[in-house]
């Protein structure tokens, strides 16, 4: 549920606040008074687009705050979703959204006190907030809107089966376009290959080994330098104690130097720890002598050694100028070869496998093409159903609502696959194509609705339909943006009506021109336009009583002080409230010869 939003900084309105409650919340207010504004506030808190135009130049910038109490079980997984960001739940089990744009186009959001993309707004609002409006209307009139419309309709078990579908569709299409490709384009495919093999036959026969190059170049240098080495490791041994028949050398005179010291310890303690610091550094040099003899033993100055790796490293240079920078590199190339040989493999077991393939996946979408049109049909029947009596509800008791399946018609450029013996048409939401159509009286053919169906008459075939969607679940606040618009009269009575009972298991926010409608709110928000000062601003103010009576007299005949006009809205919001009135239950009375029994 969504408890308040205040914006600031956008549009007409400067800073404002909207009070939601539970139930039917309406706004209604003057034309360009800004209740369009509202709907684009909320809009950037769900994360949609942000239009740097609509930022008022003055603070330059606009900012949209949302306090939403998430219920039923998406609660527990947007709280995850928002941990996981890095975000907190207040202890309420309330969360903090928020969403800033600049003038300049910049947009920040923030979900739970903590900085988030604004795709995360996105996600969220998804769970929490079905926006519905004129806009909607038109996504209505579009096939794939229908088809998308029935199979949320159709439940759980249809969407899993939708799924499993477009799984083993796009295996298909993908092993299909493979197979295709092998077939059409085997001579390229075979000169390719051949030209890898050459290559891959040559690094084979040489074998190089990861960083041989390196170690090759390494052990050369030391070999060209042998004698200098020598000469430098061999006085370095000798200085630091190494031969026993130098004068002095480094480890005699630090065992002399900890000698002198530890002869005076006894009268200074101070020279202890440096004694012991002496014995230390005469460790460190005994080790050094002893690596620097290993290091002299193992000097080569072979000049035949030195050839042999002359001659493997031109070898070498061989492959990397063909195949890559280095030998690790030239290793790298032969991997990917061999996975490319693999792909570019035309030979006749592998199409035969191939195509087996193919024609296995072929089946199989087949199987659950048809599967997923017999679950489209049956649930047709009972969208068609239920949506026709809603219709009559909303002052239509004579339309009809039909849902049309039919096979998708097989073009040139179509994939097909045989389903019932015929060929048959095939995408990736399946082999049907879907069609609202509407009756609006008996004997009226059923047209599709961008046909069959008036402005006022779409308005009311969308919200019967969004009263059905909602006994199916979904967000549990849904915003209906003037879906009213062309309706009039008994049948504006009758949205007010449905919009009410939807409000008992859904909050709903209704902006709307009509004052049918608006009676029957929970809670009435109006947007004033203020013109006293240099810059016009809109606000947001809630009325109650004889201040929500002056408003709907306003909209009704534009006299918000006329008695005549309150008389008529009070009339309207008692009529209203006696409809939203719980049906109180009607208890049988027992026939007499029964009470006479049970005396």
């Amino acid at each position: 549920m969504l408890e308040e939003l205040r914006i600031t900084g956008l549009g007409v309105i400067d800073d404002t606040t909207l009070p939601l409650t539970r139930g039917m919340n309406v706004i209604t207010g003057e034309t360009g008074a800004g209740k369009t504004m509202v709907v684009t506030g909320l809009g950037l808190l769900l994360g949609g687009r942000a239009d740097a135009a609509k930022v008022r130049a003055e603070p330059g910038r606009a900012v949209v705050e949302g306090r939403v109490r998430p219920s039923g079980g998406a609660s527990g997984s947007i709280a995850e979703r928002v941990r996981d960001a890095g975000g907190d739940v207040d202890e309420d089990g309330a969360l903090l959204l928020s969403r800033t744009v600049t003038a300049e186009g910049r947009s920040r959001a923030h979900v739970g006190g903590r900085s988030a993309p604004v795709g995360l707004l996105g996600e969220l609002g998804e769970q929490l907030v079905a926006v519905h409006g004129q806009a909607g209307q038109l996504r209505l009139l579009r096939p794939a809107e229908q088809r998308s419309a029935l199979d949320r309709f159709a439940g759980p078990e249809h969407e899993k089966a939708l799924v499993a579908y477009r799984q083993a569709f796009d295996q298909w299409r993908r092993i299909s376009g493979d197979l295709a490709d092998r077939l059409a384009n085997l001579r390229e495919r075979h000169r390719e290959a051949d030209l890898l093999r050459l290559g891959l036959a040559e690094i084979a026969e040489l074998d190089p080994q990861p960083g041989e190059d390196i170690a090759l170049r390494a052990e050369a240098q030391r070999l060209e330098h042998a004698e200098g080495l020598r000469i430098a490791a061999h006085a370095a041994y000798t200085a630091c104690g190494g031969d026993a028949d130098a004068d002095a050398d480094a480890v005699a005179l630090i065992g002399a130097a900890r000698r002198q010291l530890d002869a005076q310890a006894s009268v200074d303690a101070a020279l202890g720890p440096l004694s012991e610091r002496l014995a230390e550094a005469g460790a460190l040099v005994a080790d050094v002598v002893a690596e620097l003899s290993a290091y002299l033993q193992s000097l080569d100055a072979d000049p035949h050694r030195l050839s042999a790796l002359n001659e493997r490293r031109a070898v070498l240079r061989t492959l990397t100028r063909k195949y890559a920078d280095d030998i690790d590199g030239v290793l790298g190339w032969a991997a990917r070869s061999q996975d490319r040989l693999a792909e570019l493999d035309s030979s006749d077991e592998r199409l035969e496998e191939l195509t087996a393939r193919r024609d296995a996946l072929a089946a199989e979408v087949a199987d659950l093409a048809a599967g997923l049109s017999a679950s489209r049909r049956e649930a047709a029947v009972r969208f068609a159903d239920q949506v026709s009596v809603e219709l009559a509800g909303l002052a239509m008791p004579q339309a009809r609502i039909e849902v049309s399946v039919t096979p998708r018609p097989v073009a040139s450029d179509a994939a097909t696959v045989v389903i019932a013996g015929s060929p048959q048409a095939v995408a990736a939401d399946g082999a049907d194509e879907v069609e609202l159509r509407l009756a609006a009286h008996p004997g009226a053919p059923a047209l599709p609705l961008q046909r069959g169906a008036s402005g006022g008459e779409l308005s009311r075939v969308m919200l019967a339909i969004e009263v059905v969607f909602a006994g199916a679940g979904g967000p549990g606040t849904l915003v209906f943006d003037e879906v009213d618009a062309g309706v009039g009269g008994r049948a504006a009575v009758e949205i007010g009506r449905r919009l009410a009972r939807l409000a008992r298991s859904h909050q709903v926010l209704v902006v709307t021109h009509l004052p049918q409608v608006a009676a029957f709110a929970d809670r009435h928000l109006v947007v004033a336009k203020d013109t006293s000062g240099s810059v016009t601003t809109s606000g947001v103010r809630m009325v109650t009583d004889d201040d929500r009576a002056r408003e709907l007299a306003r909209m009704l005949a534009g006299l918000p002080d006329s008695d005549l006009g309150i008389a008529h809205a009070q009339e309207l919001l008692a009529v209203a409230a006696a409809e939203k009135q719980p049906p109180v239950p009607v208890t049988r009375a027992k026939p007499a010869s029964e009470s006479v029994r049970n005396r």
